[in-house]
């Protein structure tokens, strides 16, 4: 157990079930991972206060949110990747050059999730966050991260190329493609973790599902990726466990640290 002083989770597929809670299972062995002194991280695209809203019984030591655009280590925040508020304008009114004026786009602040849905996002899935509502006329926020829900890959190939100091991914589930700074990935939040917390990337364990995980996952002393990841999660990880909606991370980690 020595060897390991950080276990850092995705949310999506990951820590979370299918219906976006934690089993019992996972919070009694992450419980007992706390007791025996190693730290628990959460490593999310989703934004700080939506993350939040689903991991209120885990209250985790680490909170890396919009997929690195901000780190918090314990009550404190030591890093923060936004764009200005011209260049968040200059982001949107690119997306909607390339991708329709009625593409559907959302932000994050470091307060809020922005959206110019057309569906209210509750109506489809109620475990959603609140999403304050707007059409991105005038704008006037400084991002942390935008996504863009984009259908056509030549499209997103030429957002991208209109958005050259961003770092893109697309989440496998879905067209929606995430726009950071360059320095705003979950590796560069894992450098900015290690030297608050005075640890190496070795002494980490990380969990995942998806592309946004790829790095982490190589990045760390070991990668788990979950039963239910995208094959080339699975190919780049250590280790491939149980599923999400199994009992993968609780059995795992039971298994690692506390079996004999």
């Amino acid at each position: 157990m020595e060897q390991y002083k950080l276990l850092l989770f995705d949310l999506d597929g990951t820590l979370l079930r299918s219906d976006k809670t934690i089993s019992s299972g996972t919070l009694q062995v992450l419980q007992k991972c706390r007791r025996n002194g190693i730290l628990i991280g959460v490593s999310t695209s989703r934004s700080e206060q939506n993350a939040l809203s689903f991991i209120n019984d885990l209250q985790p030591d680490i909170l890396i949110t919009s997929g690195g655009a901000l780190v918090k280590y314990r009550h404190a925040y030591i890093y923060k990747a936004e764009f200005s508020k011209e260049e968040t304008r200059q982001m949107i009114a690119a997306a909607r050059k390339v991708c329709g004026i009625d593409c559907e786009i959302t932000i994050d602040t470091v307060d809020s999730h922005y959206w110019n849905y057309k569906t209210d996002p509750k109506k489809q899935d109620k475990s959603w966050g609140d999403s304050i509502y707007t059409d991105f006329v005038d704008f006037d926020k400084s991002a942390l991260k935008m996504c863009v829900e984009i259908f056509d890959d030549r499209q997103a190939v030429q957002l991208q190329e209109r958005l050259p100091d961003c770092d893109c991914i697309r989440f496998s589930d879905g067209y929606w493609y995430k726009f950071t700074k360059k320095t705003a990935t979950k590796e560069h939040a894992i450098a900015k973790i290690c030297a608050a917390c005075e640890i190496e990337e070795e002494e980490i364990i990380a969990f995942g599902d998806d592309y946004a995980d790829i790095g982490m996952l190589q990045l760390c002393g070991k990668g788990i990726a979950m039963g239910n990841a995208i094959e080339e999660v699975k190919a780049s990880a250590d280790l491939v466990i149980g599923s999400n909606d199994e009992e993968g991370i609780a059995d795992f980690l039971d298994c690692y640290f506390f079996v004999n």
